[in-house]
């Protein structure tokens, strides 16, 4: 897809290569920090944006280490603060990509947020196999 450099990393030597490839040098590695079970969440106070770009690595189901990672253009990173029902606190990272008009009219986000492609940013929480990188 025009935008999106991918890349499917088999060391921490290649996904740390991929990732500095596409920052720089000087990086940061977060992920989200959510109490493991089951519950629900509302929004907290304070959501902050982290970065204007960024590389998500997403942890692959296989017998190895393997982390899918990719990073889009217009794409803004964000960490929510989240609230449980039983009080205590989470941050949750976002991705908020801006253009997505090069995405397919059909893509399930355009059906599910009743829009048509390059109209609105398309935000979406970042699942907590995953680790976002963004440059310091």
């Amino acid at each position: 897809m025009e935008g999106e450099a991918r890349y499917c990393t088999t060391s921490l030597e290649s996904l740390i290569d991929f990732s500095t490839s596409k920052l720089g040098r000087n990086v940061n590695v977060l992920a989200n920090e959510v109490k493991t079970g089951s519950q629900e969440y509302e929004f907290g106070v304070g959501m902050e944006k982290l970065a204007d770009k960024s590389v998500v690595c997403y942890k692959m189901n296989y017998p190895y280490v393997v982390f899918y990672c990719h990073t889009f253009t217009k794409t803004r990173t964000y960490m929510i603060p989240l609230v449980g029902a039983d009080g205590s606190k989470a941050k949750a990272m976002s991705s908020c990509h801006s253009d997505r008009s090069a995405w397919h009219p059909k893509h399930v986000a355009f059906k599910v947020l009743n829009v048509k492609p390059g109209t609105v940013p398309v935000c979406h929480f970042v699942h907590n196999n995953a680790m976002v990188w963004i440059p310091k």
